[in-house]
Formats: C-alpha cells, structure tokens, sequence
C-alpha cells in the first residue's frame, strides 16, 4: 500500500470501524475464491480479480498469432539454454488476492525448479506478457498492472496486435511499481532484461516469417 494512502486512511477517525469492514469482506472474498479454485476446470480460462470471476471470450486471430509467435522463441530459447520455464495462457498466477492467467509468463530456473506435475497455482512469474484485446485492456493497464508491480515481477510486456507495439516495462523495486522504457523502434530488436540475452527483431512477434526465420537460427 502506498504511504500516502495509508496516511489517509490513518486521518479518518473512524479508521478501526473502516478496517473492520475491509476484514470482513477480505474473509468474505477468501471463501469466494476457495470456490473459484473448486469450480475452475482445465479447459476454461478464467480469472478471480478483486472478488470476481472473471470469463475470457475466444480471442481474434491477431491475438493468438502474437501470442504463439513469440511463445515460441522464448520458449525455445529458454529450453535450449536451461533458464527457467515459459508457459502460455493456461497457466493459473495466484497472487495474494488475485488469480490471473497471462498471455505468457516466464520463471527463472530457481522458482521454476520447485514446479510439479500435478501444480496448479503458481507464484509470481519473472516476466509477464499481455496480449491487448478490446475486452482485457483496461485490465491489462490497471489491477494487473499495479498488481504485478506489487508482488515483484521484474519486467512486463503489453503488446498491441493492432497497433503492432510493444510496451516494455521494468520494476523499480525501491518503489515497487513500473518505469516504461524507451519504445522499441519496429525495425530494430527488442530484448528481455528477466530472460538473460534473449534478443529478437521486432517485426519477429507480428510476421511469422521472420519468426519462422529467427526460430530456426535459435533450433542450430
């Protein structure tokens, strides 16, 4: 919580009653998200974001071509250097209050060599990508964007598939929240600060032939 907000809060003289009531309802949305872990099936994406459960439509082809172009070089990359672990959009982020299912996400070989076959929660990833689409991007740009901030993921990626852009940004960790970087330009190359020496050409995540192109130089 940020100091400024607990100063206020701290101003009010009824501030006991007030956390009293947030208690309650904090208890109240636990057991609602007990249930949400009872309900949810493998074959359903779905999320539980502040108390609610949140659905996810089919997505346009745009969106599943950004996400499989750059799965698979990360994927790649990251298998053949043995640094971690990427997985892609079935993968359930359980977060102090919230429990999120990314576009793609990205584990260091630490966090990555506590998984188990039959795991399905897992912690904060190192890097998160986000695929916008008209339904998720205030979403993208709001609670998961303070949230994954707040439980120190190191760097996040929100792409348009439209737009064809990329917006990286790095955690600040004395602070806890994200600095944009400077925008990547589309005729140059993009890298991962989470993903040591991962480095591919922009136009990689939108033209699948130069994914296809830059996947078979990172199979040699």
């Amino acid at each position: 919580m940020q100091p400024e907000l607990v100063n206020k809060l701290l101003d009010e003289p009824n501030v006991a009653f007030i956390i009293e009531k947030i208690q309650v309802a904090l208890a109240n949305e636990a057991e609602r998200r007990k249930a949400f872990y009872d309900w949810i099936k493998e074959d359903q994406k779905a999320e539980f974001i502040n108390g609610e459960i949140i659905m996810h439509s089919p997505v346009k082809r745009s969106h599943l071509n950004v996400v499989g172009n750059l799965f698979r070089l990360l994927s790649v990359y990251v298998i053949s250097h043995d640094l971690g672990q990427v997985d892609s959009e079935k993968a359930l982020i359980s977060l102090s209050r919230n429990d999120y299912e990314p576009d793609i996400c990205f584990w260091g070989k630490e966090k990555a060599s506590h998984f188990h076959v039959n795991q399905m929660q897992h912690p904060a990833p190192d890097l998160i990508v986000e695929v916008l689409s008209r339904g998720t991007e205030e979403r993208d740009r709001g609670v998961k964007f303070k949230d994954y901030a707040a439980h120190g993921v190191t760097e996040y990626w929100i792409v348009d598939p439209i737009r064809e852009t990329v917006e990286k940004y790095l955690l600040d960790i004395e602070v806890m929240e994200y600095e944009p970087q400077m925008p990547v330009n589309p005729k140059q190359y993009i890298s991962s600060d989470a993903v040591q020496g991962f480095t591919i050409p922009f136009r990689a995540i939108f033209d699948q032939k130069i994914n296809l192109d830059v996947l078979q130089s990172l199979m040699k």
